[in-house]
């Protein structure tokens, strides 16, 4: 008996794991097909943020309960004027929608992951999204989940992210009207990222990378520059500086990050 059973129980393991290969395997090409489709750029794409309160402030509440889809045209208007400047034939490239306030929290990313790690935290996350939506309209190409915290609690704020499998993105930002500016900015910076564009900026200095980094490569003299690449994250100033840009009329899509999403051909 004892036999049997460990023959069973070997058995089960072998089914479970393939079903396991089998079910990432769906959600790979389901992403892969929803993430090319999305750089046809044959019609708008929708974007749904929600909003969480992260911090459980009251003054974050009032924030977020606040919140209308007009703090987030800058968004819009951001992606229309580059896609122009690509000769991109559609007007409005982005329509970005907001949806009610959400209590429960994504779940967060693992720290120093394995790659084992990532793939069951980002199964995890989707399956999260899945579980909780507060949005009852058509369904969206890109989920944001906008995490708001108190500007009064001067904290760190944790990195924000956008999954280009699952096309959902995590942004951490402050309940604030003098901070809408740059939740917006880093908002489309992730929301590239689910659309394929990369990062031109060092992580170990949050410095731009040059060229791909610098919203004007060829400019000379090199520095200090007027403007940030959307991927880039920040406005460089000198070989060791660099500033966040005070909203997304300080901010431009590079050639490398354009080739990224399809809006030009490398």
């Amino acid at each position: 008996m004892g036999l049997v059973a460990k023959s069973q129980r070997s058995t089960w393991g072998w089914l479970r794991l393939i079903v396991l290969i089998l079910a990432l395997i769906v959600v790979a090409m389901n992403a892969w097909l929803s993430q090319l489709r999305s750089t046809d750029w044959d019609r708008p794409l929708w974007v749904v943020i929600y909003p969480i309160n992260a911090d459980q402030g009251v003054d974050t509440q009032l924030y977020v309960d606040a919140l209308l889809e007009g703090h987030f045209d800058d968004i819009e208007h951001f992606m229309a004027r580059e896609a122009r400047h690509y000769d991109l034939p559609l007007e409005t490239p982005l329509e970005v929608y907001l949806a009610p306030p959400l209590t429960e929290h994504p779940p967060k990313p693992p720290q120093n992951p394995s790659m084992l790690d990532s793939v069951l935290w980002s199964l995890n996350l989707r399956y999260w999204a899945w579980q909780n939506d507060s949005w009852t309209g058509s369904t969206p190409d890109i989920k944001v989940y906008l995490k708001l915290h108190s500007p009064k609690t001067h904290q760190v704020l944790e990195h924000s992210l956008g999954l280009q499998k699952g096309m959902i993105g995590v942004v951490n930002g402050f309940a604030s009207v003098d901070y809408q500016a740059q939740n917006n900015f880093v908002t489309i910076h992730e929301v590239l990222h689910t659309l394929g564009a990369t990062d031109k900026y060092d992580l170990s200095n949050n410095q731009p990378i040059w060229p791909d980094g610098y919203a004007d490569p060829e400019l000379e003299p090199l520095l200090p520059q007027a403007y940030a690449e959307v991927m880039g994250g920040r406005i460089p100033r000198t070989s060791t500086t660099a500033e966040m840009p005070e909203s997304l009329e300080q901010v431009l899509v590079g050639e490398k990050t354009a080739q990224e999403i399809n809006w030009v051909q490398p």
